[in-house]
């Protein structure tokens, strides 16, 4: 009887969003045995019709939870749906994005296995978005590392389960403009030895729209996270 939140943020998705929607919507409809269980959306201000395409499906999806805000970037929005969800009472927060990227037939083995971990998290060994991202991510795991000692496969993976109470207990050591609350979250997790738990996933490339994130953007997000990598180590 667990209560399911499958979360995800959305910004400039139009192409994309309805088939997302449709790939998971079966996998709350299939674990609402609470009849609490949603499937939350977070539109991040979009300037195309995201928001739009969100409200038409919701009239005929009733477990399906649209909802926007003012641009502030994918950090800011997952860290907004976590706290959606945790306040309305989710005792399980999954996370994933709206591009595509991610598999929903993965999710099941994840599901299955909560009662033995607080947080279960994807590992993307082989990635369909590039080698430059890849590395970005090799660099990332490197640095949680360096920081705070502690050896993570893939700290950024956007298919993520994770206990709502785990969730809420470091939620409010982010800012609500943090850019990288995934980063943190994996690392509060293994830092703090919380059952802990890697899964290989799938990630395939973008098939539709354009990623609003690019390298360049990606290496100035991580150079200004370094102080705020600094700040967390100084509060652990």
């Amino acid at each position: 009887m667990d209560t399911l939140y499958i979360v995800m943020p959305a910004y400039n998705e139009e192409e994309n969003i309805r088939s997302t929607l449709d790939a998971w919507y079966p996998v709350i409809e299939e674990h609402n045995q609470s009849g609490l269980s949603r499937l939350v959306v977070v539109n991040d201000g979009s300037k195309d019709n995201t928001y739009q395409v969100m409200q038409e499906y919701a009239q005929d999806h009733p477990l399906f939870v649209p909802l926007t805000k003012a641009n502030g970037g994918h950090g800011s929005t997952v860290i907004y749906a976590y706290d959606y969800a945790v306040k309305s009472g989710a005792d399980w927060i999954f996370q994933t994005d709206s591009d595509g990227q991610t598999n929903p037939a993965e999710f099941e083995a994840f599901w299955n296995d909560r009662e033995q971990y607080d947080g279960i998290f994807g590992n993307r060994t082989a990635r369909g978005d590039g080698k430059s991202r890849a590395f970005v991510e090799k660099v990332v795991c490197r640095l949680v590392r360096h920081y705070f000692g502690v050896k993570v496969p893939d700290a950024n993976a956007p298919f993520r389960l994770m206990r709502a109470d785990v969730v809420k207990k470091y939620l409010g050591r982010f800012r609500p403009d943090y850019n990288l609350p995934n980063i943190m979250m994996t690392t509060f997790f293994v830092y703090y030895k919380e059952r802990t738990a890697f899964k290989e996933i799938s990630f395939k490339p973008r098939e539709k729209g354009t990623n609003s994130i690019n390298i360049k953007k990606i290496v100035k997000i991580g150079w200004n996270s370094l102080k705020d990598f600094r700040e967390f180590k100084k509060n652990m």
